[in-house]
């Protein structure tokens, strides 16, 4: 999907689904989607010997683009705003914010761009896009799975690993690891 970082894999999952009576047509769920605010994206950077910094962007936004004709032509695109990083202590916002990691202030945004989607299971999908972060661009992957679909409303997971040390953000390695998980759960509203 080359619309919204993810929801990124959103076509896909879509051909076949054990959330719902029976599985929908692609035609069904053809349309364009807004990421909603209830969305959550959560992130986390391992220590070694344990612990670690757990945090989430709370303001981002976003949309996919489904294609009823072919899941391969489906698009996302996600941008999220490094000054809403939340953790559970200041210190840790402010340093994440910090010209030493996301350096939020020259680059207010981190953006996914969708390359391709590819159906992997009945509900899964894999999306290939390109992540820009601190004015530095690298092609990325992100696992899908489909949660629901109610009507105009469809709900996913999405994961992925990316290196730190790709976008210059690698300070405090190797105590900080340089794989930063994404777990995020994305909701999307039908246009």
């Amino acid at each position: 999907m080359k619309y919204a970082v993810v929801t990124l894999a959103v076509l896909p999952a879509l051909l076949g689904t054990p959330c719902a009576e029976a599985a929908p047509e692609l035609s069904q769920v053809a349309g364009t989607y807004d990421i909603g605010a209830s969305s959550q994206i959560r992130f986390s950077v391992d220590q070694v010997g344990g612990g670690g910094i757990n945090g989430r962007f709370t303001k981002f936004s976003g949309r996919f683009r489904i294609d009823g004709g072919s899941i391969g032509a489906s698009t996302v695109s996600f941008t999220l705003y490094p000054q809403s990083v939340s953790t559970p202590e200041q210190r840790m916002e402010n340093f994440l914010r910090s010209s030493a990691v996301f350096d939020a202030d020259a680059y207010p945004t981190v953006t996914f761009r969708s390359t391709a989607v590819r159906q992997t299971g009945d509900n899964t999908a894999v999306v290939d896009g390109m992540l820009t972060a601190r004015g530095i661009t690298h092609r990325e992957q992100f696992a899908v799975r489909l949660q629901g679909l109610n009507g105009n409303a469809i709900a996913f997971n999405v994961s992925g690993n990316v290196y730190r040390s790709r976008y210059h953000m690698d300070v405090g390695t190797p105590i900080y690891l340089n794989v930063v998980k994404f777990d995020m759960d994305i909701r999307g509203q039908r246009r």
